[in-house]
C-alpha cells in the first residue's frame, strides 16, 4: 500500500499541521454521543472512542456546562500560587471512586505525563527510603506507556522507535503474557506463571538491589490489543514485587475511568493490588486534556517529608480541566456508565465471539468490559502472524472506514505479534448502537475476508 501524502484541506491548500503517517482523512464537522459527521455529511460511528477516549461520547451537555462555568470564574491558577477548588474537589471524587489505598493524586495533561509522574514519584520514594540505588523499572515486550522520551524508555516496541533509543535510558523488558499462544502441552496457568516468573528472573538479572519498580498495564491498550492474562499471572506478579521490595505500577490510561466497567481494571484482582497508578484518557472523556498519578498518602508523605515532590507541569491541576473531570466523573456516576460498561461490554464481547466461527483468520477476542479487541493471524493456534507487507492492520480499518464505522488499529514490534483491532465504543453504548457497530463490522471483515484469503 501506498505512503500516505501530507493531507489537502480548505482551498485545495496543502496543511500547515504535521502529525504521525495517516491515511487521508475528510475534516471532522460535529459529535453526538457516538457519532462524528464530517464536512460532507457522512455519519461515522467512533466504536474506538478516538484513541480509548471518549467515554462519554460527544456532546455531552453536563460536561460542556461545568467547563464553561469554570472558565467564567477563573480559567488558569497556577498551583504553586493558589489551590483551586475544581482540583481538590475531583482528588475527592478520585480517592472516593478508587481502591482505599489510592488516597492521592497529582494532576497532569495526559497519559504520557502521568507515567512519568509514576516513575519520578517511585524514584524520589526509593531515596526518601534510603535506597537511593533503585532506579531500574522493568516492563513488558510489546507495551506501550506513551510517546515522551521518558515513557518511549518503558515502551516494548524497539521496531518502531529505534530511531530514538540513542537518546534514551532503554530499560529492561520481560514478555508480554500473550497465554492463548502456547505450547500444546502446557495448560494456560502454567503459560500465565512463566509469564509471571519471567519478572523474578529478571529482577535477579538485574540485581533486586537496582530495580525500583514494573509497570505493566492490567488490561493491554494499544499495544496488546487488550491482552488480558489469566488470573493467577497478577498474583503471582505481585508476589514477586512483594519479595524483591519493588514498586507495581500499574498504567490505567486506558483500562480506567470506567471503561473495563469497573473504575480501575485493578479492581478486577483485589489480591493483587498496585502500588501507584497512571490514570488519563477516559478520565477527561476527551473534553479536557487531564491525566494522574493515584498514589498512597504515606508514600507522597514520606517522599514530601523528604525533600519535597521535584515534578510539575505548566498545566498540573488545571482548574478547567478538573471541573471536565468533575462533572465525567458525576455523569459516570450517576447514569451508572461503569455498570453500562460491563453489562455491554459482555454483549459486546459475545458477539464478537461469534466472528470465530466465520473467520479462521481471527485469533482471538480479548478484553474486559469495553475495552475489547481481537487479532487477525495466519494460523489461529501458533499465533503465526500475517505477512508484515499485507498491511493488514491498515486494510481492515479502512474498509471500516469506508462503510462509517471507526476501529483502532496497530500493528507493534514491525508486525512479529501480527495486527490488532480495538473496539471500543463510549461507555454510553446501547443495544441498537452495539447492532449497528456489529453490523458494520461483518461487512468490512467480508471485504477484508476476500483479501486475506489471497495470502494465507
Amino acid at each position: 500500500m501506498n505512503k500516505p501524502e501530507m493531507p489537502v484541506v480548505g482551498d485545495n491548500q496543502p496543511s500547515s499541521m504535521f502529525f504521525w503517517p495517516t491515511p487521508d482523512r475528510p475534516m471532522v464537522e460535529r459529535g453526538e454521543g457516538i457519532y462524528l459527521w464530517d464536512t460532507s455529511g457522512k455519519r461515522y460511528i467512533d466504536a474506538s472512542s478516538g484513541p480509548q477516549t471518549t467515554n462519554l461520547g460527544h456532546g455531552n451537555k453536563r460536561v460542556l456546562a461545568a467547563m464553561q462555568a469554570q472558565a467564567e470564574k477563573v480559567s488558569y491558577a497556577f498551583r504553586s500560587h493558589f489551590l483551586n477548588e475544581p482540583a481538590e474537589g475531583l482528588a475527592r471524587d478520585i480517592a472516593a471512586a478508587a481502591p482505599n489505598h489510592l488516597d492521592m493524586a497529582f494532576f497532569c495533561s495526559g497519559g504520557s505525563e502521568a507515567v512519568e509522574t509514576c516513575v519520578k514519584l517511585a524514584r524520589q520514594y526509593a531515596i526518601a527510603d534510603g535506597e537511593p540505588a533503585r532506579y531500574k523499572v522493568i516492563s513488558r515486550i510489546p507495551s506501550y506507556h506513551g510517546t515522551t522520551l521518558g515513557a518511549l524508555s518503558l515502551t516494548g516496541d524497539p521496531a518502531g522507535f529505534s530511531m530514538f533509543a540513542p537518546m534514551m535510558v532503554n530499560q529492561p523488558k520481560i514478555p508480554a503474557p500473550f497465554c492463548r499462544y502456547r505450547p500444546a502441552s502446557q495448560s494456560e496457568e502454567e503459560a500465565a506463571l512463566g509469564f509471571a516468573n519471567a519478572l523474578e528472573t529478571e529482577i535477579i538479572n538485574q540485581g533486586p538491589e537496582t530495580v525500583l519498580a514494573f509497570i505493566m498495564e492490567p488490561v493491554g491498550g494499544a499495544a496488546t490489543g487488550a491482552l488480558t492474562a489469566p488470573d493467577a499471572y497478577y498474583l503471582r506478579i505481585r508476589q514477586i514485587c512483594d519479595k524483591y521490595g519493588v514498586l507495581l505500577i500499574f498504567d490505567e490510561v486506558m483500562s480506567g475511568a470506567g471503561r473495563c466497567g469497573k473504575f480501575l481494571s485493578a479492581e478486577y484482582w483485589p489480591n493483587a493490588m498496585p502500588d501507584i497508578v497512571a490514570l488519563a484518557k477516559g478520565l477527561g472523556a476527551g473534553y479536557m486534556p487531564l491525566g494522574a498519578c493515584l498514589a498512597p498518602r504515606e508514600m507522597v508523605e514520606a517522599v514530601q517529608n523528604h525533600a519535597g515532590f521535584m515534578h510539575g507541569h505548566t498545566y498540573s491541576a488545571s482548574p478547567v480541566a478538573c471541573a471536565v473531570g468533575r462533572a465525567v466523573l458525576a455523569e459516570y456516576t450517576e447514569h451508572g456508565l461503569i455498570e453500562n460498561a460491563a453489562k455491554m461490554g459482555a454483549v459486546l464481547k459475545a458477539r464478537l465471539e461469534t466472528l470465530l466461527d466465520d473467520y479462521e483468520f481471527i485469533g482471538e477476542i480479548r478484553g474486559k468490559g469495553l475495552l475489547l479487541a481481537f487479532d487477525v493471524v495466519a494460523d489461529r493456534e501458533t499465533g503465526k502472524p500475517l505477512p508484515p507487507e499485507f498491511n493488514a492492520y491498515l486494510r481492515l480499518a479502512q474498509e471500516a472506514y469506508d462503510r462509517g464505522l471507526i476501529i483502532y488499529s496497530r500493528r507493534v514490534m514491525g508486525g512479529v505479534r501480527g495486527d490488532h483491532f480495538l473496539v471500543t465504543p463510549a461507555l454510553t453504548v446501547t443495544m441498537p448502537e452495539i447492532d449497528e457497530i456489529m453490523d458494520l463490522l461483518v461487512q468490512s471483515l467480508e471485504a477484508f475476508a476476500v483479501q486475506v484469503r489471497a495470502v494465507i
